[in-house]
């Protein structure tokens, strides 16, 4: 971790080691609309308004809550770069105070907005698939544009991203009726957000061995977007733009998967019977200096030369 991320996230940590500021957060992400009135907070404990105003403001300044007035009153709600931290925090230690499922200002209507356009990307999708069911394409393609909408900030091209999530949900599906002998190896690589180390992973994998192996990447928690230290990693191999997105775990990938790498992101992964589980101990690029994200990359590339000398011992990388 580079001395700058490291006083950042020290500065998070210290303003949330308060009871009440952690009260007053978990109240705001329970609330059906993701913000909450200054005035309903200050009803959390019998103290002053302006005790409760300082506690908002140590909690504002260190990017944690965002504000807006509306008449004489002040809303908050929690920063749209941290929503995620936020919920894997609060889920982490005090899992019953919180739905991790991430509010919007106005309630998302999701499918009844965009069934018809959900149905034709079903129906394209069909047809590449012709050996998958009908019903489970298109339940398939609902499940991801509803898991692309909740699960990652994404606020933009929900309809195409859900398209390319559903399309390798789909392949995932359709490989686990593929006999063994006709299917090259795929490997899975699992961390929490799918924004950094798995996403590296998966494009030096696809970098070496080209169509020799499936790669695929997945996060427990996804991020919004990759990181941007790690994005000029990706181009420099080759990694296709439309592809990189962070994705939600699921047990569809795991299933067509050979390996499954862990890097950082525990217990979350569904353990099935038949597969082969590594956990790579190795940094997180988001947290690092560019000398460390260098060293990570070169850690994570040297990992995965040596899992391609096992899966394909006649293949140098």
């Amino acid at each position: 971790m580079g001395a700058e991320a490291a006083t950042e996230v020290a500065t998070v940590l210290k303003a949330l080691a308060d009871p009440l500021r952690l009260r007053m957060l978990s109240f705001i992400t329970t609330s059906p609309t993701g913000e909450a009135c200054v005035c309903d907070i200050g009803g959390l404990a019998d103290v002053s308004q302006p005790t409760v105003s300082h506690h908002l403001k140590v909690l504002k300044d260190a990017g944690v809550l965002t504000s807006e007035r509306r008449g004489t009153w002040v809303w908050y709600r929690v920063a749209p770069g941290v929503t995620g931290a936020v919920s894997a925090l609060l889920e982490a230690f005090a899992p019953a105070a919180v739905d991790t499922t991430p509010r919007r200002t106005s309630p998302l209507t999701g499918l009844e907005d965009v069934d018809a356009t959900l149905t034709r990307v079903a129906d394209d999708l069909a047809a590449r698939f012709p050996d998958l069911a009908p019903d489970l394409v298109l339940r398939t393609v609902r499940e991801s544009y509803a898991a692309v909408a909740r699960g990652a900030g994404v606020s933009a091209h929900l309809v195409p991203t859900a398209q390319r999530f559903a399309a390798q949900r789909l392949a995932d599906i359709a490989r686990v009726t593929t006999p063994a002998a006709a299917r090259v190896p795929q490997v899975l690589f699992v961390c929490v957000a799918n924004a950094g180390r798995s996403q590296l992973a998966a494009a030096l994998l696809h970098h070496h061995a080209g169509d020799a192996v499936v790669a695929r990447s997945a996060g427990s928690a996804p991020a919004g977007a990759v990181h941007a230290a790690v994005r000029p990693l990706l181009d420099e191999l080759g990694a296709d733009a439309e592809a990189v997105f962070p994705k939600p775990l699921t047990d569809d990938a795991v299933r067509a998967a050979d390996v499954v790498i862990t890097m950082g992101c525990g217990d979350t992964c569904p353990v099935l019977p038949g597969k082969r589980y590594e956990d790579w101990v190795v940094g997180d690029p988001a947290l690092a200096s560019p000398e460390g994200v260098a060293a990570i990359r070169d850690d994570i590339d040297a990992r995965v030369r040596a899992l391609l000398t096992d899966l394909l011992p006649t293949t140098a990388p």
